[in-house]
This record gives structure tokens, sequence and C-alpha cells, in this order.
């Protein structure tokens, strides 16, 4: 896509592009967590950020200085992730499609036709609140449980409420940004809590995360890579709760309880699928560990998935393991990783986490 600098509308003089490109510069990360936000896809945020950005260079003049840089930029990324909202199915886990399988299923494959919601790399993400008496901070903004319920709801939903209790505009603000009432924006605001407040925990990762300390967090990643790597089922089984979940997007089946989610443990991950090594990462403000996958006795070992940690007390409630491998660069990690033995066993505790 064409990018700020390059784009034709406003003359052809790149040094107003390059001057655009620094201006937004300082809003662009918090922009994309936005972005992400409304769309519950990465891949999704950078198409709709670098569209947004476009818009708002063409549109440059109209702005003229009224206002600030933040509100109206956010407007603009507003409606155009609205845009997309308007013409693309809703992302999904696939806790949201059916009951969970009591037993492994052998023959799972991917279901390609479905649009999945996916991981959020997050290790530049700010902590604390955007905007003073927002409900929610950077972090907890981006949980997947949070990220998942905001994707039932409506665009117009959806958009009130990040931008009322994440950021912090007011209802006049948001009125002017959706152009439509401030009576519309406070019951779209009213029914989009609602509809969070059915499905996201009381107690956020963040709350739970300030009550370990970096040893026992670090225990948990490690103890989690560890009994993988190890095929060790026991260790596995001491740091899961009794209702534990593992879903693997986008494999439409997933587990829930100790023996379902142990028996599929024991018939894939622990044993058939071949040798692991792990990296420690942070997605959406949670835990998380990359895991590479060599399936023979020799070569280098491959990016399989990013698994997602949400932690109740000191140990794991959800495994939730992207499977796609074009979620890595977006973190940073390697392409693959070298044979010797303990290549990913220095598991640390993750970036921006403790």
């Amino acid at each position: 896509m064409t990018s700020p600098k390059d784009a034709p509308g406003r003359g052809s003089d790149p040094v107003d592009g390059a001057a655009f490109t620094a201006l937004v510069a300082p809003l662009r990360r918090e922009l994309h967590a936005h972005c992400y936000r409304m769309l519950g896809s990465t891949h999704d945020a950078d198409d709709a950020l670098q569209e947004a950005l476009l818009r708002a260079w063409r549109g440059l003049p109209g702005f003229a200085g009224r206002g600030s840089l933040r509100s109206w930029l956010y407007t603009v990324a507003t409606r155009t992730c609205l845009d997309l909202v308007a013409g693309r199915r809703r992302r999904a886990l696939p806790v949201d499609l059916g009951p969970a399988s009591e037993r492994a299923v052998p023959d799972n494959r991917p279901a390609d036709h479905i649009a999945w919601l996916g991981p959020y790399p997050d290790a530049d993400l700010a902590a604390g609140p955007a905007a003073p008496d927002v409900r929610y901070e950077r972090r907890e903004a981006v949980e997947l449980a949070f990220v998942a319920s905001l994707q039932h709801l409506p665009g117009n939903q959806r958009a009130a409420l990040l931008l009322f209790d994440v950021l912090g505009f007011s209802a006049a603000e948001i009125a002017a940004m959706m152009r439509t009432s401030t009576t519309s924006v406070n019951s779209a605001l009213a029914r989009a809590r609602r509809m969070v407040a059915e499905r996201v925990p009381a107690a956020s990762q963040q709350r739970t995360l300030r009550t370990l300390d970096d040893a026992r967090l670090r225990e948990i990643v490690t103890g989690y890579a560890t009994a993988l790597e190890n095929g060790d089922a026991d260790a596995l089984i001491a740091l899961l709760t009794e209702d534990v979940t593992w879903s693997m997007p986008p494999m439409p089946q997933w587990y829930r309880g100790l023996a379902a989610v142990m028996d599929f443990a024991r018939q894939a991950p622990l044993t058939r699928c071949g040798s692991w090594r792990h990296l420690p990462t942070s997605a959406n403000g949670q835990p998380a560990v990359a895991s590479y996958l060599r399936r023979g006795a020799t070569g280098p070992y491959l990016p399989w998935s990013i698994n997602v940690l949400t932690l109740r007390g000191a140990r794991i409630a959800e495994i939730t393991s992207f499977l796609e491998v074009t979620h890595f660069p977006a973190f940073g990690l390697p392409d693959a990783l070298p044979a010797t033995r303990g290549a990913g066993r220095h598991v640390v505790a993750p970036p921006g986490i403790a």
C-alpha cells in the first residue's frame, strides 16, 4: 500500500510526507493497538493503520490545526476500522464456535473459512491508563478475553466502548468522531458494557500478574515449556487448574477440564508431534511462549505456535495456541532455532509482564 510519504493528493513534495510521518510517529503505537482492538487481528491492524494514516495525510489541509492531532487521528482510525468491520466477518476463537471436545480429536483440521482472532505483540505497549478516569489499563485493553468480547459487539458499540472506557474521550467527542448524537453514543456504550461484563472475568490478567512475583511467574512459564520439551505429563498437570481450557486456532476443536486437556496433551504435544524448543514472549498483556518444533531427528526447530497463557492465581487456566506461523514476525521472533540441546531452554519472565 502507498505510504503517506509517497502518496498523491497533496502535491509531490516528499518533505510534506516526511514531516507528517514524523508528526504522527509518537502516536503510531497506540493507534495500532486501537486498530487491533477494533479488528482482532494484527495483520488487519497493520492495514487499517496504513489506510488511516494515508487518509489523514490526504485530509491534512481540512484539519488545519483544529482540535488536537491525537483526537483527529483517532477519528480517522476509528472510521477506517468501522469501514472494515462493516465488510468483514467478526473474528472468533474456537470457544465461540461450539462445545468443547471431551477427548482428543486425531483428525482435527484447520477451519480456514473462519476469521480467527489473532495474538497481539505488546512488548512496546506502555503500562498504565491512557487517560484519567478510564476503566481499562492499556494492557488490560489488549487481554485476550477483552478483545474476544469486543468481537461480539456491532462496530458502533465496539468503537464507543474503546473510545470512552479505554481512551478517555467524552461522549460528545465520540459523537463528533462517529457522526452521531451523544444520546446514541451513551446508548451504544451502555449496551456494550453489559455484553463485555458477561464475557470478561472480574479479575483481569494484570491484576492476577501483580499478585505473582518475578520468580513465581518465571517458574510457571519455564515449567510449561519444560514439561512439553520433556514430555512430562505430571509436570504439566501440576501447572493447570481443574477447569483449564486449551484451544488452537485455526483448529476448531478445543478442550475443557483437566481430563480432556491432558488426553489431548498425551495424544499430541507430549508424545507424537516431535521435539520441542521454546522461547518466552509477551502477547495481549499476558505471558506467552513461542513453540518451535522439529519433526525429525535432525535439522532446525521451526516456528509452530504462539501460546498465550491465561493465569488464575499461580496456575494456568487457559492455553490459547495460535498455530499460524505468520504470527511470528510481528513478535520479532527468529525464523528457526538451532538443533543444539537446550536452544530453547533459556525461558525467563516475559518482557513487560513481570
